[in-house]
């Protein structure tokens, strides 16, 4: 486990950031500040993070970070790698896991290496290499590898929509992941760390939505998505899933929290990616689910915050 962090800690609360979800990150950083402030971590600061973040870091000589960035530079190693370089401990998975789970291709790469169940798919960098497709099965997902929140995400029914859903994509990122459409279930489970640095599975979620798939608007708008907590799967399945997604955080070399993403296709869980900086706003699944299980969100924030600590 990490250092010990005191009520008088200097706390960095970090969030907002220059990604594509600095709205939710922004949202996420100031539950998380109230929260702090509400149990007694009095030297919290919320610290909206831009290019000039390692300066403010060391000009307020903050002890801790609380990472809350989510997206581009700080779930993806980035922000992980400044504060490594700084010494300042931090919450949530080092550079090495954060790097690999930003990455959904890299991710299902090595989970499919481990027996770990991913759906089919293909990565692509342009436009000519489309005919890898035709190895895959319509109805299509066309996502950003290195993006989230479903930013950049569209469902494609034929052949015809295809390169203007890959377009629609490469706005966000470089390389496009197109990977078949499986109707299942949708399920997500947390994973947090005991007190000894043991990682264990919060209940699963699962969810129904008004829009056609768990996009951005049904993710943050309230009344468009119905949580299913804990989700209604039998006994022998719930245990599986919950036990892939501690092998996946494992597997990952994840620490201090991640989220685990699921497709439950015919009594398959596939694992869709993990992400290794949860959302924590009050529409956000880890809050909810540590709830189920009796941590409510100050005792998470808590939980979290004790998981700093600096990467060897």
């Amino acid at each position: 486990m990490g250092k010990n962090v005191g009520k008088s800690s200097k706390i960095a609360v970090l969030c907002g950031g220059m990604s594509n979800e600095r709205a939710v990150s922004l949202r996420s950083g100031k539950k998380v500040f109230e929260a702090l402030q509400r149990s007694g971590y009095k030297n919290a600061v919320l610290v909206d993070v831009d290019e000039n973040i390692a300066d403010i870091l060391k000009r307020e000589k903050f002890e801790i970070a609380f990472n809350v960035l989510h997206g581009k530079y700080g779930e993806d190693g980035c922000i992980q790698g400044m504060l490594e370089i700084m010494k300042i401990p931090y919450t949530g998975c080092g550079v090495k896991s954060s790097a690999i789970c930003m990455d959904k291709n890299f991710t299902k790469e090595i989970l499919k290496n481990h027996g770990i169940p991913v759906i089919k798919s293909v990565c692509i960098s342009d436009t000519s290499e489309l005919k890898a497709t035709e190895a895959l099965k319509y109805p299509l997902m066309v996502k950003p590898v290195q993006e989230g929140s479903s930013i950049g995400m569209t469902k494609v029914d034929d052949s015809s929509e295809l390169e203007a859903a890959f377009q629609t994509a490469k706005k966000s990122d470089d390389k496009i992941l197109i990977e078949e459409y499986l109707q299942g279930e949708s399920a997500t489970v947390g994973v947090l760390e005991d007190e000894a640095g043991n990682p264990f599975a919060t209940p699963i979620l699962g969810f129904k939505t008004k829009t056609l798939w768990y996009d951005y608007e049904a993710k943050y708008t309230e009344g468009m998505t119905e949580f299913i907590l804990p989700a209604a799967f039998d006994t022998e399945l719930t245990k599986k899933i919950q036990k892939i997604a501690v092998d996946a955080h494992k597997i990952c070399e994840c620490s201090g929290v991640s989220r685990v993403d699921f497709l439950v296709y015919e009594g398959t869980p596939y694992v869709l990616e993990i992400n290794t900086s949860p959302g924590m706003t009050d529409l956000s699944d880890l809050p909810a689910q540590a709830n189920e299980m009796g941590i409510n969100y100050e005792a998470l924030v808590e939980n979290l915050l004790n998981t700093a600590k600096l990467n060897k």
